[in-house]
C-alpha cells in the first residue's frame, strides 16, 4: 500500500465515521474511530518512510500479532488443564467404583 493509497482509506474511513455519527445503534461502537486512527498511524508512517506499508514489518501489527498468539496459547493451555482435570476425576471415580484395571499399579 502507498501513502496516497493510505490517505485515500484514510478519507473513506473519516466519511463512514461522518455519516455514522447520527446512528444510534453505532453510538457505543468504537470500530469507526478505531479504524480512523490506524488509518492516521499507517498514513502518518508511510509520509515519514516514503516506502509501500507491508503489516510484517510493521512492529505495531506484530506485537499485536504476538499478543493474540500468547493469548491463544494460554487459552489453550487453559482448556488442556481443565480436560486433565476432568479426565482425573473421571479415573479417581472409576478408581472409587472398583471399575479399573488392577493390573498395573496405581499412582496416588
Amino acid at each position: 500500500m502507498t501513502h496516497a493509497e493510505a490517505e485515500a482509506a484514510l478519507e473513506d474511513a473519516l466519511l463512514q465515521q461522518h455519516l455514522d455519527r447520527d446512528r444510534e445503534d453505532l453510538g457505543d461502537d468504537e470500530r469507526g474511530p478505531a479504524e480512523v486512527g490506524e488509518w492516521e498511524r499507517i498514513a502518518q508512517l508511510l509520509a515519514t518512510t516514503g516506502g509501500v506499508y507491508d503489516p510484517g514489518a510493521d512492529a505495531l501489527v506484530q506485537d499485536e500479532l504476538d499478543a493474540d498468539r500468547r493469548a491463544e496459547e494460554a487459552k489453550q493451555q487453559r482448556l488442556q488443564k481443565q480436560q486433565f482435570a476432568a479426565r482425573a476425576d473421571e479415573l479417581a471415580a472409576l478408581a472409587r467404583a472398583g471399575r479399573l484395571d488392577r493390573t498395573v499399579a496405581s499412582r496416588p
